[in-house]
């Protein structure tokens, strides 16, 4: 987005044909943190500075609270998947070299059916995505287009009129002003953005750091694949790094806080539904079989090792009694 010009880019080409659609989410992104800016207002802050920072944190932790309850059901979803794996393995071993149209169509059909069998849905993990994707790219579009409101370059959005617009122009964080830009920043404004881009770019980098060290299968980490997958945990932050540069500080704030957010959630993501065979699965069946434990013990029950060593005691006095070699049939007698 060029900054030495008046006109708001996002409003043109595709991208104003696209976020045009979009609207309806805009509008709303607009009235909840008005409804935030507000309620900080009320108890105290002033209207115009770090109220309206707050209301964009807020606003980022609203979307990603309105989203978990499709990010567990994509990672159930997801679960459902890796346990018919084998399954859909036989499945494709069972027609592999046939490229025949009945042969294709029968793998389909087998395929359907252990997914209707086993209510699994292949495009369940890519749902969250799909909402996501577009929720926050019109928080990034309302962030940027309040500047453009106050100039009296674009239309009133939402619950941003002119005036309200200019409240929001107003407002400081760190000394900086939330729609400052990097490039037309003086040397402090200068630090505090590099230290948000730098830490917005370190939260990147950790999320996919995290979840290549603890939430793939052993197997994986090793191959072409892997070391590609290893090479985009560095590009994509230094790529956000140039794209920072020319970004308002007031989607910084919001990105900081999305990335924040997006790392916590894979944190307990990786805790609660860990990939099998990866590290993380081997550690929950270990804190599974210790919390299985102190429950039993609480219950009164004998513990998981005193259980199999029961069962093996009983199969060995089983075996003792009917002998080690199978019973032969007895025919039966002629009449």
């Amino acid at each position: 987005m060029n900054t030495n010009t008046d006109q708001f880019l996002l409003d043109n080409g595709f991208w104003g044909w696209l976020y045009k659609l979009l609207t309806p989410v805009e509008w709303l992104m607009t009235q909840i943190m008005a409804i935030f800016h507000k309620f900080l207002t009320l108890l105290g802050m002033p209207a115009v500075g770090t109220s309206w920072v707050l209301s964009i944190i807020f606003l980022v932790i609203v979307v990603h609270a309105c989203i978990l309850p499709i990010f567990i059901k994509q990672m159930r979803a997801m679960r459902k998947m890796q346990a018919l794996q084998p399954k859909m393995q036989h499945i494709q071993n069972k027609y592999k070299g046939k490229n025949d149209q009945a042969s294709k169509d029968a793998m389909s059909r087998e395929l359907m059916k252990l997914y209707q069998d086993n209510d699994a849905n292949p495009a369940g993990s890519c749902l969250p995505m799909l909402i996501q994707g577009p929720v926050f790219m019109c928080m990034f579009y309302v962030l940027s287009a309040i500047e453009y409101i106050a100039k009296g370059k674009r239309a009133p959005l939402g619950a941003f009129d002119k005036a309200t617009a200019q409240q929001f122009a107003d407002s400081s964080n760190f000394g900086v002003n939330i729609t400052t830009r990097f490039m037309h920043a003086d040397t402090h404004a200068k630090i505090i953005i590099g230290i948000f881009i730098a830490l917005m770019c370190f939260f990147m980098w950790l999320m996919q750091f995290y979840n290549m060290r603890r939430n793939l299968p052993r197997a994986s980490m090793q191959g072409q694949q892997y070391r590609m997958q290893q090479a985009m945990t560095w590009m994509f932050p230094i790529m956000y790094i140039f794209s920072g540069l020319n970004f308002p500080f007031a989607v910084l704030i919001y990105w900081l806080t999305n990335n924040v957010c997006n790392f916590l959630r894979s944190l307990w993501q990786i805790y609660t539904f860990p990939t099998p065979g990866s590290p993380a699965a081997e550690d929950k069946e270990i804190r599974d079989h210790k919390r299985e434990n102190a429950r039993r013990k609480r219950a009164g029950e004998p513990s998981l090792e005193e259980e199999q060593l029961q069962k093996a005691k009983d199969d060995a006095a089983r075996r003792e009694t009917e002998g080690y070699q199978r019973k032969q049939p007895k025919r039966k007698k002629k009449k």
